[in-house]
């Protein structure tokens, strides 16, 4: 039988299994039982244990469950409110108004959380309820929070770009630092848009507040401090060499706590309940990847990978084709799984390819994420969709087209750093040559 055969055969069961909605780990060993047990001759029990052991072995893994903690340390506090508190005085004069402190409270929530759906949930609380009693459009209120909710992937300390950085075997450090500009870009052509839209819409936003004053204005933001403080403290460590990435994640729990500790949040059972929290997460993406790293040796055993290489080698496809074929097969593929799911899914499949263009693992590293981020708002199963409907009770097919302009925003982006991959690249390569 063919390796195509054999593909398919694979990609069928896979399919299946996950259709049949067993977890996506279990899906995966599954299927990579069967690709080895059947289609090669290689000891499949000893292929087990040896890919599991090392995927989950892996030092640079250990910032994973503690940069999720400190997430669900903030997630309990009264983060959501000093955010909405510190933002909305500045934010009344601006075209558009107070729908950017859902761009920007996205933007602060997703460097604390890493995560896009807590970021969607937290936010969304706040802030729906604010802004249609203010009477702004539901359909913006939902888009931007929607859209703005992806940057909890992109915004480092991200936990899908750690994912990522252990299955590719790139510097998870470096790629912290790649997501900083692009991750700014991101917030100015979402609020771009914002602001496009109130400009052409003048008569659908509300009248603007009233004017206060500068100190008032300052007062108010001191609440944003603590928070901002905390992002800086562990970027700063990570890209001055101060601190591993490992030890950043250390120095954000401890702060995470003290925040905590200072609001008068930190109780036993929120403790107890963060610590759980966190643990559940962390088991269900080390399972993820230990399950993907079996399929990944698998793959390795059936030589799907080198074959597919290959024929794509052969098509003599250009960079920029390659790029547009994969930007579809992430999109569709992220219709029914989760972002982290598909990093580990593709990855062993996807990189022989990238490395084959000569592309930058880093900047593919910005570049893939970017592309998950646009099929988290993309139906049938866009995570932020589902969290969006969970706190408006809205009908999917409502909520996913007012993020349709979002999801554009997203591809102008995905775009501009495949124009400009500097974008993504200049502050690793500082990095390195600060190191240097």
């Amino acid at each position: 039988m063919g390796v195509v055969e054999i593909g398919l055969i694979l990609l069928f069961i896979l399919l299946v299994l996950l259709g049949s909605g067993l977890w996506v780990a279990l899906a995966l060993m599954g299927v990579a039982v069967v690709g080895i047990g059947v289609f090669t001759g290689a000891p499949t029990g000893l292929a087990l244990s040896n890919s599991l052991w090392s995927s989950i072995s892996s030092w640079s893994l250990a910032a994973l469950p503690m940069f999720i903690w400190m997430g669900e340390i903030l997630f309990r506090t009264r983060l959501s409110e000093d955010m909405y508190a510190g933002l909305a005085p500045w934010l009344g004069r601006l075209p558009g108004r107070l729908l950017h402190v859902n761009v920007l409270g996205c933007s602060v929530f997703a460097a604390v959380s890493g995560s896009s759906a807590a970021t969607a949930a937290t936010i969304g609380r706040m802030s729906i309820p604010e802004l249609k009693r203010r009477d702004y459009p539901e359909n913006m209120i939902i888009g931007t929070l929607a859209g703005s909710a992806t940057l909890g992937l992109l915004i480092p300390p991200s936990i899908i770009l750690i994912v990522y950085g252990v299955s590719a075997e790139v510097s998870i450090a470096r790629l912290f630092m790649a997501g900083i500009l692009p991750g700014l870009m991101l917030i100015g052509l979402l609020m771009g848009y914002v602001i496009l839209w109130s400009l052409l819409n003048p008569g659908r936003q509300p009248p603007a507040d009233p004017r206060i004053g500068l100190w008032q204005r300052v007062l108010a933001s001191r609440r944003l401090l603590p928070v901002i403080g905390l992002i800086i403290a562990v970027i700063g460590s990570i890209y001055t060499g101060v601190a591993t990435p490992n030890e950043a994640a250390a120095l954000g729990v401890v702060g995470a706590l003290l925040l905590s500790l200072l609001t008068g949040t930190l109780s036993w059972q929120n403790f107890v309940d963060g610590l759980m929290g966190a643990t559940r997460t962390s088991c269900m993406i080390c399972f993820i990847l230990a399950g993907a790293a079996f399929l990944t040796t698998a793959m390795g055993y059936t030589g799907i990978p080198r074959e597919l290489a290959g024929w794509i080698a052969g098509m003599d496809l250009s960079v920029y084709w390659l790029l547009f074929a994969l930007v579809v097969f992430f999109v569709v593929m992220g219709c029914f799984l989760d972002g982290i799911s598909v990093v580990v899914l593709t990855t062993s499949v996807v990189l022989p390819m990238v490395q084959a263009a000569g592309l930058d693992l880093i900047w593919f590293g910005i570049f893939l994420v970017i592309v998950v981020e646009m099929s988290q708002i993309t139906p049938p199963v866009g995570f932020n969709l589902f969290v969006i409907q969970g706190l408006t009770g809205r009908n999917i097919l409502q909520i996913a087209w007012a993020a349709f302009p979002f999801f554009l925003v997203l591809c102008v982006a995905a775009a501009l750093i495949v124009i400009f991959p500097e974008i993504a690249t200049w502050l690793p390569e500082q990095m390195t040559a600060r190191r240097g």
